[in-house]
């Protein structure tokens, strides 16, 4: 694809044709804050805090809407701007509760970083908490729309990325907030639980139950790893504190998932810790299980399998695969299945 050329502050820089200014800026690293705005729901222009001086365009022009055009130049951080964006972050403070201090998103929170970017310790407006009881109906999310600056993230990731078309903007005026369904709570909606919104989410309004006081933001070290439920083979970040999986959340930039994840990749990670899990091969003796070394439970495995085979012949003997394991592993079990035992009889715990 063809790049063009703009300067943005001052600076020469390139992008591909048919981008917008915002991420000519965020490529070639330019802080622009957003609140809106995610690479996959794309343009929004409703938070206005992306706003830019554009030479020859009359007032703010809106940097994740308008396309970046050759020898464009931009004025992104000028004071005009900068008392712009500060008054923007007031005003969503002084509407609602954002209590840093309790909050489960604090330290991942855009518009706290878009707060602390400004300089800005409280607003300078009256503030006008609300007074929503928080939604704990679902049994993995924690809806609390005091804490909800309708960006409509949630909306779109639900609608147009994973299209459950669950979640939209309900009521009018100061009323207007975030409902499942017509208006339900979320835990009796058609809601799936994939957990979409929770990722796309900018502040605390959507948050997980299972993660609730496990761990801060910067306590946690986030380790990458492909989810190991099916043969998609998602790519996950496993968000580990103390040794121990605290969250799940999808790697946004990396195929085939780009962020996105299922109930169970996102949700199902309490099996890692399980004190139900083997941790050593077990033999029946006796009528017992009794725990064996690797090489004792290989042989037998071999010598029933081969007793198996001589008295029933090879087609007694089935071959389950499992969507944990990789597809090398797979292909092995199917090899031994068909070429060590003769038979065709496998089959995959995913077929269904």
């Amino acid at each position: 694809m063809k790049n063009i050329s703009l300067h943005i502050d001052g600076k020469y820089v390139q992008t591909a044709k048919g981008n917008t200014v915002l991420a000519a800026a965020r490529h070639n690293g330019i802080y622009i804050p957003t609140l809106c705005y995610h690479p996959r729901t794309r343009q929004a222009g409703k938070c206005r805090m992306c706003v830019v001086e554009v030479q020859g365009l009359p007032g703010l022009q809106v940097s994740c809407s308008i396309q970046a055009q050759d020898g464009m130049v931009v004025l992104a951080n000028t004071e005009k701007i900068i008392e712009t964006r500060k008054m923007i972050v007031e005003l969503y403070l002084s509407n609602g509760k954002h209590n840093c201090i309790s909050c489960e998103a604090a330290g991942a929170c855009e518009l706290q970083d878009a707060a602390y970017q400004l300089g800005i310790e409280k607003s300078g407006f009256p503030v006008l908490e609300k007074d929503i009881p928080p939604d704990f109906s679902s049994p993995m999310i924690i809806r609390d729309m005091n804490k909800c600056i309708q960006c409509y993230r949630c909306i779109v990731g639900c609608n147009n990325i994973v299209v459950n078309e669950v979640l939209d903007m309900g009521f009018r005026g100061s009323n207007m907030t975030v409902v499942c369904d017509t208006n339900k709570p979320m835990g009796r909606s058609s809601c799936v639980v994939c957990g979409e919104c929770v990722q796309l989410c900018p502040t605390g309004a959507l948050t997980e139950k299972k993660s609730v006081a496990k761990g801060r933001s910067w306590e946690i070290n986030k380790i990458r790893t492909t989810c190991p439920y099916c043969g998609v083979g998602c790519q996950i970040h496993l968000h580990v504190k103390d040794n121990e999986i605290v969250r799940v959340s999808g790697v946004e930039d990396a195929e085939p998932n780009y962020g996105s994840l299922c109930i169970k990749g996102r949700f199902g990670y309490d099996f890692v810790h399980s004190p139900a899990r083997l941790k050593t091969p077990l033999v029946r003796k006796n009528g017992r299980l009794e725990e064996v070394s690797w090489e004792e439970a290989l042989d037998h495995t071999a010598k029933r399998l081969l007793d198996i085979k001589q008295e029933h012949g090879p087609d007694s003997i089935v071959g389950i695969g499992c969507a944990r394991s990789t597809n090398e592993s797979n292909y092995v079990m199917m090899k031994f299945m068909r070429a060590v035992i003769g038979t065709n009889n496998v089959d995959h715990c995913a077929r269904t």
